[in-house]
């Protein structure tokens, strides 16, 4: 009859138990047949029990306690007064024991992989007195294992890669299962290995678990990926033994196994006579099934008629072959061009090249497609030259430009002005002649680098370009000059004799042979006594002195005029003034100082002592203006015309003010007459009390007139000036003079008066009077009516 798993385990626990058993009734038989002796005096009584270990069953699923063994002494004479105790790991907590009859059981499910044994200690006690009456004895419970875990792949799942086109037998990847039973005892731990999946492509060894390649000749550009799944069993493979599985995933690596293929035997592309050199006129592409490294192409022009004027490479990235032009096209010359083109794989394997050649040729060609093109110049570059000294009009040279169309259109020739601005030049517009229309300067331009344009008489638009440089030849027509401008100086206490000068010379001209100067002074100056030219013959001459005793005082400066000629044909000549100051100078010969007016200072006075002095003038000049300036300010008028509008008081508008009442921070007394005095005056820091004072008589006039204009342009004013105050503070106005007819226009007084004047148009000039009306109004509503 066949067992499945599971009764197989089962089989396997219970002769495992019925081995236990047998086992240790008979270590408790042979313990229970040895007497214990005593000894007396110095004597030692020999232990009458003796044990090693214990055996129980893991993974025990039993309701009832697992019986592990028993505990007997020979002093135990079965009547209850020997107790059996038990510590160290586990007890109370996993194995207990029979005080009584020293029956061990374990309370729970026990598992080997936790842990293997436990040692425990056992001693047997006199129940009365609780006295040992038998050494301690340690002894171990050793946990029996059972086949309860299956293999497993810890590293798993796999990944793993192997050449195509591999032979048998090559190894790809080792797998390793471990199982947690106990490697010592019984096969529970011993595992072999066998492929679920992946046959007839890959093989496993049994024992070691490496996997193999199993067939030959695989190809990755058929299937590039295998999926294994390996299987780990214990017990040596045999039945009921557990199991664990993975998965590894092998990949086939390229190899340069296919040769590159053009999809097409030949090609062919149009290209147009205009198209710039360096451009691209095809891609082509041979087809290579490997990948990577292995599909890199090479491309090259093996044959045809385009060699120089076409070139291929490779692009890197899509391993495209890129032809390109590499001369320019001319259909007038060449209409079509046939390239014989091969690709081959940069790195070939010589294992495989019994497969064939790798390398693969098409034809290419290619079509000039005939376009409008430009006139062109016989020449890219005329070089020509003309004298500076030739005349306006004269001809400088000829260029000759062509239409390379088979229509052969006339040209027609022009100067890009861009290139000439200041027009020296000229052309013919059919001959193409260059000529001057204007003087030449080589000093002021030595190269003129002109643009001709030649343009089709038919098409306007086809414009060529040719180039000039027009080289302007020297001729002696600048004057030598001294080469810089010297400052000359003579010591007081020169030598006769004595260099005190070289100098040099230059010319804008530029000779074929070089410049040669000649110096000397000229006739008015040859004769003289202070000093003398040498010609030093390498166009340097030398200044010397003819006396000594300088003096400044006397003459502080001389001129010199020196004659110098260049070589040129005709020569030319200059005379160059050289002006030499009188110096008073050290020991050395080094100047001090050159200034005549130092002779004139009064003796004793030196320079620091006039700085001194015009300091001080210029501080007192300062205080004076100072002085000045405070004394008109304090003559000030306090009452200012009214051209300059300058207020008197401070105007704040973070209120509405107080209106006719409101004195506090103003001097009323600027509303009154002038020939009025007031007997008492407020102070303008303190609000003042509104006295009412009987106003003194004036002249009056029936007609308010001149009141009701002055005042009616005064408000108008104010409303259309957005920076003037409001209307209703205190503004001084010089309009009544010195005994004014309109009497004082002053308020302050005007509830005491005992005018007759009538008020009332005030309530018609708005809110900004509704306070003056209130107050002289004779309506009802009036304020001191």
């Amino acid at each position: 009859m066949k067992l499945g798993k599971v009764e197989f385990c089962h089989f396997l626990q219970l002769i495992a138990l019925f081995l236990c058993f047998s086992g240790m009734s008979q270590a408790e038989l042979s313990r229970s047949r040895s007497k214990p002796y005593f000894q007396s005096g110095r004597s030692r009584t020999k232990r009458s029990w003796v044990w090693n270990q214990f055996f129980v069953l893991e993974e025990y699923m039993g309701s009832d306690p697992l019986y592990v063994g028993k505990l007997h002494s020979d002093v135990d004479k079965g009547d209850g007064s020997i107790k059996y105790i038990l510590s160290g790991e586990g007890a109370s907590s996993i194995f207990i024991i029979d005080e009584n009859t020293g029956d061990i059981h374990a309370t729970k499910r026990l598992d080997r992989e936790e842990q293997a044994y436990y040692t425990l200690r056992a001693q047997a006690l006199d129940r009365l007195t609780n006295k040992p009456v038998e050494p301690e004895s340690e002894f171990v419970i050793k946990i029996q294992d059972i086949n309860d875990n299956e293999p497993k792949f810890l590293d798993g799942p796999y990944t793993a890669g192997v050449p195509e086109m591999s032979p048998v037998g090559t190894s790809v990847v080792q797998v390793t299962a471990t199982d947690a039973d106990d490697p010592t005892y019984g096969n529970s731990a011993r595992v072999v290995y066998s492929i679920l999946q992946g046959q007839p492509y890959f093989s496993v060894e049994p024992k070691t678990g490496v996997i193999k390649t199993a067939l030959p000749n695989m190809d990755r550009e058929a299937k590039d990926q295998y999926l294994l799944v390996i299987q780990a069993k214990d017990m040596v493979g045999q039945n009921g033994g557990l199991s664990g599985t993975t998965s590894v995933t092998v990949t086939l690596t390229d190899v340069n196994d296919n040769p590159p293929r053009f999809p097409r035997r030949s090609y062919q592309y149009n290209v147009p006579e205009s198209l710039p050199v360096a451009s691209v006129v095809a891609r082509i592409k041979a087809a290579d099934a490997d990948i990577g490294a292995n599909a890199e192409m090479e491309y090259r022009i093996v044959d045809g008629d385009g060699f120089g004027i076409f070139k291929i490479s490779v692009d890197k990235d899509s391993q495209e072959g890129i032809i390109t032009i590499q001369k320019d096209l001319d259909f007038e010359a060449k209409t079509s061009y046939t390239l014989r083109i091969e690709a081959a794989n940069r790195d070939a394997d010589p294992r495989f090249l019994s497969l064939g050649p790798f390398s693969d040729t098409t034809t290419v060609k290619i079509i000039v497609e005939d376009v409008d093109e430009p006139p062109v110049f016989s020449s890219p570059l005329y070089p020509m030259e003309v004298s500076e000294a030739t005349q306006v009009g004269n001809i400088i040279g000829t260029v000759a430009a062509h239409d390379p169309d088979s229509s052969n259109s006339p040209v027609r020739y022009s100067i890009d002005r861009n290139t000439d601005l200041e027009r020296y030049f000229n052309i013919d517009a059919n001959s193409g002649v260059i000529t001057t229309a204007k003087s030449l300067d080589r000093e002021t331009n030595a190269v003129h680098n002109i643009t001709v344009l030649a343009m089709e008489s038919q098409n306007p638009s086809q414009i060529g370009r040719g180039y000039v440089a027009i080289t302007i030849l020297d001729i002696n027509d600048n004057a030598p000059e001294f080469a810089m401008d010297y400052e000359t100086t003579v010591c007081e206490n020169a030598q006769p004799g004595q260099v005190i000068q070289k100098i040099s010379a230059v010319d804008k001209d530029e000779p074929s042979n070089g410049h040669q100067f000649y110096f000397s002074l000229t006739m008015d100056a040859t004769n003289n006594h202070n000093f003398s030219l040498k010609d030093n013959k390498d166009n340097t001459a030398s200044i010397l002195t003819r006396r000594n005793g300088f003096r400044r005082q006397e003459q502080s400066v001389y001129y010199l005029p020196v004659f110098i000629v260049d070589s040129g044909s005709p020569s030319l000549s200059s005379t160059n003034t050289l002006t030499i100051r009188v110096c008073d100078c050290d020991a050395d010969g080094v100047a001090q100082t050159c200034n005549a007016e130092a002779y004139v200072l009064p003796a004793g006075l030196s320079t620091g002592a006039l700085i001194a002095i015009l300091a001080c003038v210029l501080t007192l000049l300062v205080l004076i203006l100072l002085i000045v300036t405070m004394r008109r300010r304090k003559k000030e008028p306090l009452i200012f015309d009214e051209e300059r509008d300058i207020r008197e008081n401070i105007v704040r508008y973070d209120d509405e003010g107080g209106g006719e009442e409101d004195t506090e921070a103003f001097d009323m007394a600027a509303l009154r007459n002038l020939n009025v005095l007031r007997d008492t005056k407020t102070r303008r820091d303190v609000t003042p009390e509104i006295q009412f004072l009987s106003r003194p008589t004036f002249k009056s006039i029936p007609d308010n007139v001149i009141f009701r204009e002055f005042i009616w342009e005064r408000l108008k004013e104010a409303d259309i000036d957005p920076c003037a105050p409001p209307y209703d503070s205190l503004q001084t106005y010089a309009f009544e003079g010195n005994g004014s007819v309109a009497e004082s226009l002053s308020s302050l007084d005007s509830i005491s008066s005992n005018s007759d004047q009538n008020y009332d148009y005030l309530s018609d000039w708005g809110p900004r009077f509704k306070r003056l009306a209130d107050m002289y109004g004779t309506g009802p509503e009036s304020l001191y009516s």
